[in-house]
């Protein structure tokens, strides 16, 4: 080398620079919602980051405190809009264990067919625009194909398509339609072959493959510190499934495996969701077979299931009942609870405290995507920009359960 190259390089090397603040989101298609990473690069390496919610303004939890026990099915929707039956369950369930009763078994099965495609949305949403994201674009539109499939069962059952508000203490708002177990083979066939699809397309992709292997990587010691649950948890290769680990409703009843990873990255993360999907409708098809076609979906208790709309309109005891549940809600035991449930994210938590009267004292809820989204520093720590947006695809961050 030249004495003259050799100075200027090493006059180079001395220059002093300063590191550059990037911010990205709130309003950023890549953010999955009202997120705003705040990011300090040198170069386009990331030297820290802070990750910022609190864009959406939910008040989920004070508004759950102004009404009846059964106006806050339309809340619990909106915390997780893409699997809004997995929260409805999980609050039913959480009342249901204040109260000290248990639903009848077909409504237990009907719950799980409903919790298990709404949780096959949730994943096929997150791994669709993860995907899209990235640059594969096909396979999103395939997989949102399959989920106005499942969006079409739902509809049929709940007569909504989001947001569904079906869910209530003691059962559920209605009874499985006719030929719904016909319907959900359909469904689940065909969902099946459109993952397959995607999976041939993006698994066998070089380039998506680089774009995720050994990117975002975290240690299981570091996820369980964070609080992680769900399929984020399990790519580290911890089994933990709150189906498995404290069953409820006929959970220990079906045969499921519960997929894990190994390294904890992007690549391991999607994989996990592909799988769960697999898993999740071969619980579907077990409950199809084990469910009765006929008999109670909710509770023999008048003080917490509205009569039939007949004795409301023929006799004054339905009357009263209903007037009674409906302007004053029913009533829970005086006492507090917690009730978990595996969500699409991971465990879904509500503590309830009763006074005893119609109206909730509190409700708090522990939402899986809110410890997640907390991780989202430590795995683009030290990565390239570009690295941001599988990462964050990855963890399936829900702005309303952040912002609750």
């Amino acid at each position: 080398m030249e004495p003259l190259q050799r100075s200027l390089d090493e006059v180079e090397l001395e220059l002093e620079t300063e590191p550059m603040l990037l911010k990205v989101g709130p309003a950023h298609p890549a953010m999955h919602g009202t997120v705003r990473v705040l990011m300090e690069l040198s170069g386009e390496t990331i030297l820290r980051s802070d990750v910022q919610i609190g864009y959406l303004h939910r008040g989920f939890e004070k508004m759950c405190e102004r009404g009846t026990w059964t106006q806050v099915f339309p809340y619990v929707d909106r915390c997780n809009y893409v699997s809004p039956l997995l929260n409805n369950i999980g609050f039913a369930l959480a009342c249901e264990k204040l109260l000290g009763v248990s639903v009848p078994e077909r409504c237990q099965y009907y719950r799980m067919i409903l919790g298990e495609l709404a949780r096959v949305c949730d994943h096929l949403t997150c791994s669709g625009a993860m995907a899209m994201e990235l640059g594969a674009f096909t396979p999103y539109l395939w997989m949102m194909k399959a989920r106005e499939m499942v969006w079409d069962l739902f509809e049929e059952e709940t007569g909504a398509r989001l947001t569904h508000s079906f869910g209530r203490v003691g059962g559920m708002a209605a009874p499985p339609t006719e030929g719904f177990k016909e319907h959900v083979r359909a469904v689940a066939v065909e969902v099946l072959a459109v993952v397959d699809e995607a999976e041939k397309l993006l698994l066998d992709n070089r380039v998506f493959i680089d774009r995720l292997e050994d990117v975002g990587v975290i240690s299981a010691e570091d996820a369980i510190s964070l609080g992680w649950t769900g399929p984020n948890l399990r790519s580290t290769g911890v089994p933990y499934d709150v189906r498995k680990a404290s069953p409820y409703l006929k959970y220990d009843e079906v045969d499921f495996e519960v997929p894990v990873g190994r390294r904890g990255d992007c690549y391991d993360r999607f994989v996990v969701r592909i799988e769960e999907i697999k898993q999740s409708l071969r619980i579907v098809e077990q409950c199809v077979e084990r469910m009765a076609d006929d008999g109670p979906i909710r509770i023999d208790d008048p003080r917490v299931v509205l009569p039939p709309k007949d004795e409301v309109y023929t006799t004054i005891e339905g009357t009263i009942a209903h007037f009674m549940i409906v302007m004053e809600g029913l009533k829970l035991p005086v006492g507090e609870v917690y009730s978990y449930t595996e969500a699409g994210n991971g465990e879904l938590g509500f503590y309830l405290v009763s006074d005893g009267s119609g109206t909730p004292y509190r409700v708090r809820i522990r939402p899986p995507a809110f410890y997640n989204t907390a991780g989202l520093e430590h795995l683009i720590r030290g990565r390239m920009i570009a690295d941001v947006v599988p990462c964050f695809g990855s963890l399936n961050m829900i702005g309303g359960e952040c912002d609750h």
